[in-house]
């Protein structure tokens, strides 16, 4: 009976670390000792689960434990340990620690909570949950202007998509007759879809856009980068690809919502499109990161959206391990860059950029004959080489010598040949994941988008100075940002620490370095 609720213990030990330090005065070194013995008992219950597998777990009907809810429960439970661990060392001396465990662990129970959601109202509350506790970790130094303003912006995005996943759960309850999700996926397959289930995927969807930080609401996950460096690990590599799993656990119901996954395509690419974009012209590496992160979360949707389900798993595991662990070495990051700016720059040669895209695809396809498995369609192929075409930008021969330039390609060649590979042999995973490949319009929309993507990378480097004007718009974010930080303060006007404005005008300049663009 000890594995019968195996998956709650994740969830009872995270709320028991929650609440621990509000009542139990006890030095702050031994709060940080509990919560990671917590941290580590959780993670060990939670694999245990795993290992038993969902058939063997006895949950209330509210809670169901999937394949992919089971991982990504060990996944980040692991990320949410170091992340701990790195904050005791972090946060030293700061007075606001026992504030700091007890939001770090909310955050981390309601995820768990999220993650086994079978329940509109479960799914709702847990992920309402997770924005609030956040909050407090995103405020964490409440002198901080931009900060305080960032987490006003996400809170009104928050509101928004919680009114719209309420709307979506009565139009799905009425239909189904119940709250139920393992209902739901029975209904769809026995009745179908009607018009209030499409209108409910909708709104799925642009919660979704909403809580995953897409343009034109992603300013806050950019300005968010005042608040502590364990908390941009969390935010960008656990809670912000929440909205990538509620996808793919709503794929049912996407797999018949065409306007839905139009949405998604739109978004989804846009966001991928420009935040790549805005990305390559940033300096400082956090605000770089976050413009990765916006970037990322864009092709996390634009796969949930042509029905590459599978795929976007794997984007959500990789993505989140990456960006745990690149926040959390930021420092190496920096003096990374340092040491190559002593290098000087090597411009690709023309040559490279037109043959990469077409040595990329060779490889991909030859991946797929070897394995002798079609994973996802032809389109596809092509977009990932177009993604990994960079890889096999190589300088002239003249800047680097023929024995360097066959190394470096020899290199991009193995690297693309691998990731192929473990895409491929990924898709074998056990992760309970169903693909549904959309029309071959939506794929070759996607993969205009990506050319254009590429074009514009591929004009950088040969003619940076053409672009000079593009180049100042995407450093600026298009403007965007902007805009929705208007409207957000006409509609909502607050007052943050520090402001002596009134209205909700926007904070007087924080004095720092200004980043400037690159020539």
């Amino acid at each position: 009976m000890l594995l019968s609720a195996g998956a709650l213990v994740p969830v009872a030990l995270m709320l028991a670390a929650a609440l621990l330090p509000q009542f139990v005065g006890q030095p702050v070194a031994r709060l940080w000792r509990a919560f990671l013995v917590l941290s580590g008992g959780a993670f060990v219950a939670t694999a245990l689960a795993v290992l038993m597998g969902p058939a063997r777990l006895q949950l209330p009907a509210v809670l169901q434990v999937s394949s992919l809810g089971l991982w990504m429960a060990v996944l980040v439970q692991l990320l949410g340990t170091v992340i701990g661990g790195f904050s005791a060392r972090y946060l030293q001396g700061e007075p606001g620690q026992r504030r700091y465990v007890a939001a770090l662990a909310g955050v981390l129970a309601s995820v768990h909570v999220l993650l086994m959601a079978n329940h509109w109202v479960v799914l709702i509350a847990a992920w309402a949950l997770v924005g609030i506790v956040l909050q407090q970790l995103l405020c964490f130094y409440p002198d901080r202007a931009f900060a305080q303003l960032a987490a006003h912006k996400k809170r009104i995005a928050d509101r928004v998509a919680d009114v719209l996943l309420l709307v979506a759960a009565a139009l799905a309850w009425r239909d189904v007759g119940s709250g139920s999700l393992s209902d739901l996926w029975a209904h769809l397959a026995r009745d179908g879809m009607s018009t209030s289930l499409q209108v409910s995927a909708l709104a799925l969807v642009l919660a979704v856009i909403l809580r995953t930080a897409l343009l034109p609401v992603h300013g806050w996950l950019i300005q968010v980068m005042e608040a502590p460096t364990p908390v941009s690990a969390l935010l960008h590599a656990g809670v912000v690809n929440l909205g990538g799993f509620v996808l793919i656990l709503f794929a049912p119901l996407l797999a018949h919502a065409l306007p839905a996954r139009v949405l998604l395509l739109v978004f989804g690419l846009g966001t991928a499109v420009l935040a790549g974009m805005v990305m390559l012209t940033r300096i400082s590496i956090k605000v770089r990161l976050a413009w990765s992160t916006v970037a990322q979360m864009g092709f996390m949707l634009l796969e949930c959206g042509l029905g590459l389900y599978t795929l976007a798993a794997l984007h959500l595991i990789g993505h989140s391990l990456y960006k745990a662990h690149a926040f959390l070495s930021a420092s190496n990051a920096v003096r990374h860059t340092r040491l190559l700016a002593l290098r000087g720059p090597a411009a690709p040669a023309a040559l490279s950029l037109v043959l990469a895209p077409v040595l990329t695809l060779s490889v991909v396809l030859l991946v797929q004959a070897v394995f002798d498995h079609t994973a996802w369609p032809w389109w596809w192929s092509a977009v990932l080489a177009l993604a990994w075409a960079p890889l096999l930008w190589l300088p002239t021969a003249e800047s680097a010598g023929w024995r360097a330039l066959g190394s470096q390609a020899a290199f991009g060649l193995l690297t693309v040949a691998g990731l192929s590979g473990m895409a491929v042999l990924a898709h074998g995973l056990p992760l309970g994941v169903q693909d549904a490949p959309s029309a071959p319009a939506m794929g070759l929309a996607a993969l205009l988008g990506m050319a254009a993507l590429y074009l514009f990378l591929a004009g950088l480097q040969m003619r940076p100075q053409a672009l000079k004007t593009w180049r100042r718009w995407s450093y600026a974010g298009f403007y965007v940002d902007e805009a929705y930080t208007r409207l957000a303060l006409q509609l909502w006007p607050t007052h943050w620490a520090g402001d002596t404005r009134k209205n909700g005008e926007l904070p007087a300049p924080l004095p720092r370095v200004a980043e400037a663009p690159q020539a």
